[in-house]
């Protein structure tokens, strides 16, 4: 009985040295990818973004459209002067 739990405790010992082995291999082989895999999944998450909110990007698109057109000034004064012609009746 001694024997066997012996020999389980030195299984285990050798197991347990492999697998900090393997850890740092692994550490060693993954650590070059990690600025590649950050920015994909960063892109990723851009993606889904969009993907839940297209309206936001609409209307960033189209606001940006309008401050760099001249046109959209006006439409600013006419939307500002609806507002408040609405607001007052």
């Amino acid at each position: 009985m001694h024997d066997k739990l012996a020999r389980l405790a030195k299984r285990r010992e050798s197991l347990v040295a492999q697998a900090i082995v393997q850890r740092r291999i692994l550490t060693q082989n993954v650590k070059p990818w990690l600025v590649p895999l950050t920015l994909a999944d960063q892109g990723l998450s851009v993606l889904y973004f969009v993907k839940k909110h297209p309206v936001l990007i609409v209307g960033g698109v189209l606001l940006s459209a309008f401050r760099s057109n001249p046109l959209g000034k006006y439409l600013r004064q006419g939307l500002v002067t609806w507002l408040a012609i609405r607001n007052l009746l």
